[in-house]
């Protein structure tokens, strides 16, 4: 039989405390929604009274099959945990479950708390005895736990002695600076257990300060931790937590934790998790880490073509997991490095099936390299080069034809007497035979739009006769921009990411010396390859 593992996730609290990170009431309830579809323990919701978010977010968190979980700290020193009003406040809440945190360090004892070694335990001893007493499970976070182990490992242990006698069910070894590095964590976790801590009873909660965290946590396992802490997407104060979108992929796909350890994720839920991640994302107004492992774009993208064409042979030559257990995808993208393997296969998932030899595949890899040169990356614009691809092999809709375009930028005073950019665009273009011209600004004040892309973006949507309530849906999520040479001579790169209603994701690319233009490129590609797609459906 296999060993559970317990997974309490904090992103609603310690993910909360990242740097530029918000949520907003309805925010955290959506991410409840799918870290409890996903399957986690714990959801710890935030701490109640620290914030009106917090508090509005226990008076209306949603009812979830894992536990739901508030967050505070020890009673203060000087009065009784009865009248405290702080740990009232975490005990209102009414939830089920109940983490505090604590001071086990000595040095943060003497010097942050200001009271004795003594006094300190009776505040960890006096706060868990409080909550088990009105009925809660009760949980602690050993504050700053492996540097104080290393300064003074018996008081260390006193302090988790202490809160265990008291009624705690879990105690949470915390490395809270993100300093430790796995074998130590793995050393410490094992003494602990052997100085009377059960495993049973025993967490995990680290830092990516040395981009260890995830280490640091499977080191706390195989030394017979049995509670992780982490956050979605690693959010977190400073460098963030333990990531679950690896630990959670890790410990149910890889050995020998797969066949050791139930962490109570269904290979069902597991399919969500890259879909979950960019959601978090999305909540969070950033753009998804390319590079992460498993849920990220460039997780399974081969580039090279040697890569590619073994991949076509058999994925597991350069693929450690299937991208589908995940919810992600493999990616072949475009480059000057690819050959006609990786070409064939990045055709084939456009829907453009090319014979091996067909001379066209040498006209499309000639060109992409040409392109290049030129400062164009298809390996990261993958619509762009589809499109190249079926211009090349006569596959390209006559959809409609740019006839001419314009842009001006005005510098006046709005209605408040405030000194604004005004931007206005001219897009004129040729559908079914007729000309249409159409007129869009942009005015860079809060609350409205903003610059000359956003002006041409406006006006080129504006009127494409038929096809206009095909892109209705689609909007720009990101606009990224590259000067490829310096100098007189500088060509500017702008890669833009679109989305739509369907779900769908797609990067497109522009060059030229003119910003303006090679961004007009970029989203005349996009609005050219949604409605490829979707006229032919």
């Amino acid at each position: 039989m296999k060993t559970r593992l317990c997974l309490y996730d904090t992103t609603l609290r310690d993910g909360q405390q990242t740097q530029d990170v918000q949520f907003s009431t309805e925010e955290k309830q959506q991410i409840a929604r799918a870290l409890d579809d996903l399957g986690v323990d714990y959801i710890e919701g935030g701490w109640p009274g620290a914030n009106p978010t917090d508090n509005a977010f226990f008076d209306a968190a949603p009812k979830t099959t894992a536990k739901m979980t508030a967050f505070g700290m020890t009673k203060r020193p000087g009065m009784s945990a009865q009248n405290d009003d702080v740990l009232a406040a975490v005990l209102n809440a009414g939830t089920n479950s109940v983490c505090i945190v604590g001071k086990t360090h000595e040095f943060h004892v003497k010097t942050a708390l200001g009271i004795t070694l003594d006094e300190n335990l009776g505040l960890l001893r006096d706060s868990i005895a409080h909550i088990v007493a009105s009925g809660r499970e009760a949980l602690f976070d050993a504050e700053h736990f492996f540097d104080g182990y290393k300064a003074n490992p018996e008081y260390a242990i006193a302090c988790l002695q202490t809160v265990r006698d008291a009624g705690a069910r879990w105690i949470v070894l915390c490395d809270t600076n993100g300093g430790t590095l796995p074998a130590e964590v793995g050393r410490i976790t094992g003494e602990v257990i052997a100085a009377g801590i059960p495993g049973e009873s025993l967490g995990i909660h680290t830092h990516d300060d040395t981009e260890n965290a995830v280490a640091c946590t499977l080191a706390a396992v195989d030394a017979g931790a049995r509670q992780i802490q982490g956050t979605l997407n690693g959010l977190g104060e400073r460098c963030g937590n333990a990531n679950l979108t690896a630990l959670i992929p890790i410990l149910l796909l890889k050995e020998p934790y797969a066949s050791t350890y139930d962490i109570g994720v269904s290979k069902k839920a597991l399919k969500g998790l890259t879909r979950t991640s960019r959601m978090l994302d999305e909540i969070l107004n950033r753009v998804p880490k390319k590079q992460a492992g498993f849920v990220g774009s460039s997780a399974f993208a081969h580039k090279a073509g040697l890569h590619a064409s073994a991949i076509l042979k058999d994925p597991s030559t350069y693929e450690h997991v299937d991208p589908a257990l995940v919810g992600n995808t493999r990616i072949i993208p475009m480059s000057n490095q690819a050959g006609q393997s990786n070409l064939r296969r990045r055709l084939t998932e456009a829907g453009l099936e090319v014979p091996k030899g067909d001379p066209a595949l040498g006209r499309i890899l000639e060109e992409v390299k040409a392109r290049e040169a030129m400062g164009y990356a298809y390996d990261t614009a993958q619509a762009s080069f589809e499109l190249l691809a079926r211009d090349a092999l006569g596959q390209m809709p006559n959809l409609f034809e740019v006839k001419r375009y314009r842009v001006t930028v005005e510098r006046r005073k709005n209605k408040h007497n405030q000194m604004v950019s005004l931007s206005e665009a001219v897009v004129v273009v040729k559908v079914d035979g007729e000309k249409r011209m159409s007129v869009s600004d942009s005015m860079d004040e809060i609350g409205g739009d903003r610059g000359p892309v956003n002006a041409l973006a406006k006006a080129l949507a504006k009127d494409l006769g038929k096809y206009s309530a095909l892109i209705e849906d689609m909007r720009l999520v990101d606009f990224k921009v590259r000067i490829t040479q310096g100098g007189t001579e500088a060509v500017t790169r702008v890669i833009i990411d679109s989305e739509d209603g369907q779900g769908r994701r797609w990067s497109t690319v522009g060059v030229s010396a003119n910003i303006v233009d090679a961004s007009f490129e970029a989203l005349l590609d996009a609005i050219r390859w949604k409605l490829v797609r979707d006229t032919k459906e």
